[in-house]
């Protein structure tokens, strides 16, 4: 285990909560992969020894069902981002977009370390790939936190 996976999974679990804010645009449009964004006074806010990377979990916007989710933190730097995200992929399609909606998240795994690609697509198959993996790992995992029910 490397030492970038030591770290995350020391980490875990860690919880989040707060405003679905406007990101980039890009999930949605350029790579079919919609995300909600967290504001940076909540990437701010997370524990320090939470590291860039791919993780996976659980995902609760307002009151709704939990659903399983794959979040990203960090740079992108296949975009050169210069202001670190937190963007959450929530295995669920959804009607309307739900900026300004409260989302809370419990974060149980890690995937892998943040990384640049050399085109969208390879991008957009390593999503894919690491949606896969969150749904394997997470299809014996138990969703109910008292988190959630606060």
């Amino acid at each position: 285990m490397s030492d970038i996976e030591q770290t995350a999974n020391n980490a875990l679990p860690f919880y989040a909560s707060g405003l679905v804010v406007k990101g980039f645009g890009r999930g949605s449009k350029d790579l079919g992969i919609p995300t909600a964004n967290f504001s940076s006074d909540v990437i701010k806010n997370l524990p320090e020894n939470v590291g860039t990377g791919v993780y996976f979990g659980w995902a609760q916007v307002e009151n709704s069902e939990i659903y399983m989710m794959v979040m990203s933190i960090g740079w992108n730097p296949f975009y050169n981002n210069t202001e670190k995200s937190m963007e959450i992929h929530i295995l669920n399609k959804f009607d309307n977009d739900f900026y300004g909606s409260n989302i809370k998240i419990k974060v149980v795994g890690f995937i892998r370390p943040e990384l640049n690609f050399n085109s969208v697509e390879e991008l957009v198959n390593t999503i894919h790939s690491d949606i896969e993996y969150a749904i394997q790992k997470l299809e014996n995992t138990d969703k109910n936190d008292e988190y959630f029910n606060l």
